[in-house]
């Protein structure tokens, strides 16, 4: 693990190029345009980078950038974008019941990310996968725990709880973000934090930002409510999914187990977010349940936008990713494992 926190990534842009320039300490700081797609690489590049100095910043860069007002206001005007696109055109519940509701209906012939790697996909395509998540992963659950400062009482609480398990419990070795980076050693892959920013598409870059804007903003804390929840109902099944394709195509025990351990804690978690923690926070504020809605369907959107990424890209024989993955070093793999394939180019 690097404490300098990785290196700054390629620019996709005018807009992270000047970007990454001034972080470098070389340049002015332009601000958006207004003409950029909200969900494009270059402003989403812009705003994964903004949101990374408030976690383990980058190498070379002062940590004190983490406050530099003007990157607090770029930071700000692609904010100002994102969200709007998201409230323009995400579908909306038209009640929080109903949004939850429709987070507990698996459907009966799935189509998603999970439902496609559990029945035919191949090795390649389980590293892509791993290696696009472990934008988050490797820090799984702490944008969530940005919204703690902001409940109190049963919600508080509930969310604690549950964030305390996502923390390994008070063991090291049981972190969420530590059982990641050994799935990634089973899968030949570099669980360096941050190594695969460059091969991420837009669209997980949107996915990652998204728990960003919500966790700093605490008048988005209902809407980081509404995220955790989907991410928590969704979690066990998906999980469920993801352990039966890394069994079938031969991952090593510690990538098998990040999911199976997600099957039954996540199961637990969802009865906790529904039951106390929107429950508490409702009782509380009841006037946040259209946030906590809109966290719930904004997530949906974004994650139904990546999932047509990723399987446009996979159904054609093509990688998702916007750069191969690269050779990871010997002292990275941990097992023996199974030949892995690697994607058509074509």
């Amino acid at each position: 693990m690097n404490p300098r926190g990785p290196e700054l990534p390629a620019a996709r842009g005018p807009l992270s190029a000047a970007l990454i320039a001034h972080l470098r300490g070389d340049g002015p700081l332009p601000g958006p345009t207004g003409t950029e797609d909200p969900y494009g690489d270059d402003p989403q590049l812009a705003l994964y980078l903004c949101y990374e100095l408030h976690y383990r910043g980058f190498a070379g860069v002062p940590p004190e950038t983490e406050w530099d007002p003007d990157l607090l206001r770029l930071r700000a005007a692609l904010e100002r974008g994102f969200l709007a696109a998201l409230r323009a055109d995400t579908p909306v519940h038209e009640s929080l019941d109903d949004a939850l509701g429709a987070l507990l209906v698996e459907p009966a012939e799935g189509t998603g990310v999970s439902h496609f790697l559990c029945a035919e996909g191949e090795s390649w395509q389980l590293r892509e996968y791993a290696a696009q998540r472990s934008l988050y992963h490797l820090k799984e659950a702490d944008p969530h725990a940005w919204v703690l400062p902001r409940l109190w009482g049963r919600a508080k609480a509930a969310m604690a709880a549950v964030e305390y398990d996502e923390f390994g419990g008070g063991r090291a070795e049981r972190v969420h973000a530590r059982l990641f980076a050994d799935l990634m050693r089973d899968l030949d892959l570099d669980p360096a934090y941050g190594r695969y920013l460059d091969a991420a598409p837009a669209e997980m870059l949107a996915v990652v930002n998204l728990m960003s804007l919500f966790g700093l903003h605490r008048a988005l804390r209902g809407a980081l409510v509404g995220h955790f929840a989907e991410v928590e109902i969704t979690s066990s099944p998906g999980s469920r999914r993801l352990a039966e394709a890394l069994r079938r195509t031969g991952a090593g025990a510690a990538a098998q187990f990040f999911y199976d351990e997600h099957v039954e804690a996540d199961a637990v978690h969802e009865q906790v977010v529904r039951h106390e923690v929107i429950a508490g926070l409702l009782e509380e504020e009841p006037e946040l349940a259209a946030d906590i809605a809109f966290g719930i369907d904004a997530t949906e959107y974004l994650e139904d936008r990546l999932a047509r990424r990723l399987l446009g890209a996979w159904h054609a024989g093509r990688s998702s990713l916007r750069v191969p993955l690269e050779h990871v070093p010997h002292e990275h793999v941990r097992h023996e494992r199974v030949p892995l394939g690697q994607p058509s180019t074509t």
